[in-house]
């Protein structure tokens, strides 16, 4: 059996920020910036609060079945959670979506590699 990989996106909303800890965001804003994005076991919180409240946790997780990734879901939720709780930031409308790698659609250059392959 091989092992599946899993995209998880984790979203919400910064809510009841302090003075403090908006000024300790954008103070580090260049860290979570949304151009230095990646899908990471740990997780990468990027956001822009500078535009708006919204931020985004980006998780890398993996399984045996297809059904492993509700929990790899429920994790990174759960992480999100934590890392959010940890430094006092409150938080609203979290929801996350997840993305087994196997079963993507192939891009245009990996459907030519593997017809290629077959030949």
């Amino acid at each position: 059996m091989s092992t599946r990989t899993f995209r998880v996106t984790v979203r919400g909303v910064f809510d009841g920020l302090s003075a403090d800890q908006r000024a300790e965001l954008l103070a580090r804003a260049a860290e979570h910036d949304v151009l230095r994005a990646a899908f990471t076991p740990e997780g990468h919180l990027s956001y822009d609060l500078a535009a708006r409240s919204a931020f985004t946790f980006r998780f890398l997780d993996s399984g045996e079945e297809e059904e492993d990734i509700l929990e790899a879901s429920e994790r990174a939720e759960e992480a999100a959670k934590t890392w959010l709780t940890e430094r006092g930031y409150g938080y609203k409308n979290l929801r996350s979506q997840a993305e087994d790698l196997s079963q993507a659609p192939l891009g245009k250059r990996q459907r030519r590699a593997a017809a290629q392959k077959n030949v």
